[in-house]
């Protein structure tokens, strides 16, 4: 329905059968958006990271939520993303774990 991003990340909009599983859906766009980097593009090898976050939208929250998707580049002058995932989690009752990233 909507893919978009900025440098750290990607946002993807997506309508799941009902036979299929979330992290099936995973595996078959990160596979595949990996095997097109890579045949496309000469800078190295493309990875995606090894988790990924997924929340439902409401059907009266698709639009709004393509919008956002496309203004990502405008969204993140305001606030990083570190930053809006924190306040992500915290306004839905989430306490942030530790960054496996960071050591």
């Amino acid at each position: 329905m909507a893919i978009g991003g900025f440098d750290d990340h990607a946002h993807i909009l997506i309508a799941l059968p009902q036979t299929m599983t979330l992290a099936k859906a995973m595996q078959l766009i990160k596979a595949g958006s990996s095997k097109w980097c890579n045949q496309n593009f000469g800078r190295g090898r493309f990875e995606w990271q090894a988790g990924y976050s997924a929340a439902s939208v409401s059907t009266s929250m698709v639009e709004r939520t393509k919008e956002y998707i496309r203004n990502q580049r405008e969204h993140h002058r305001r606030r990083d993303f570190a930053e809006e995932w924190r306040l992500f989690l915290e306004k839905n009752g989430f306490a942030p774990g530790p960054d496996p990233e960071r050591k």
